[in-house]
């Protein structure tokens, strides 16, 4: 049974429903209503990240297909605002700007246990572990992180070495 269609794609914009990268696929909600929207992890990959946080403004390309509407391509992400998250300790002194203005390194994932709400990665061409917290994660538009995964990485200095203050999709980190 074929499950594509030849119909036009169209650009929506919506909200992040849920995402799951161990099921390899999650559900939009177009901000003007309508069906669920499947946004596929390969559609995501494409993009440049393996997993996006719930709640997040999406912009995507949808395609009409038998088994219902179907995300083809992402366009932009926009992290959900958390006001009511307390800041971690060694991000305290970082604005918006001071981090935007740090360079991204590429890296990629060590390892990243979301249970634990931590994980290390390694800047590419240095074997130092940098510290990465789930709430960075989050505020990066992110939910999970998997091992190998290529990602970029904005750092600082912490208490206890060097840390995540950012982390990006691959195609930021890659230009």
């Amino acid at each position: 049974m074929d499950t594509q269609d030849t119909s036009e794609t169209r650009r929506v914009q919506g909200q992040v429903k849920w995402f799951d990268p161990s099921k390899g696929f999650g559900f939009v909600i177009a901000d003007l209503g309508g069906p669920d929207i499947l946004l596929h992890a390969n559609v995501l990959r494409n993009f440049g990240q393996g997993s996006v946080v719930d709640g997040s403004t999406i912009e995507i390309m949808v395609q009409d297909t038998q088994r219902g509407l179907q995300a083809v391509e992402v366009l932009a992400i926009t992290p959900p605002q958390s006001d009511s998250s307390v800041p971690l300790r060694d991000m305290v002194e970082f604005s918006a700007d001071d981090i935007a203005n740090q360079p991204i390194h590429p890296a990629r994932v060590k390892w990243f246990d979301k249970a634990k709400g931590f994980g290390f990665a390694n800047v590419f061409g240095n074997n130092e572990d940098v510290f990465v917290h789930v709430e960075v994660l989050r505020r990066s538009g992110l939910s999970d992180l998997q091992s190998g995964e290529a990602v970029g990485l904005r750092m600082v200095d912490g208490e206890r070495g060097r840390m995540a203050i950012e982390v990006v999709g691959w195609e930021l980190a890659a230009k």
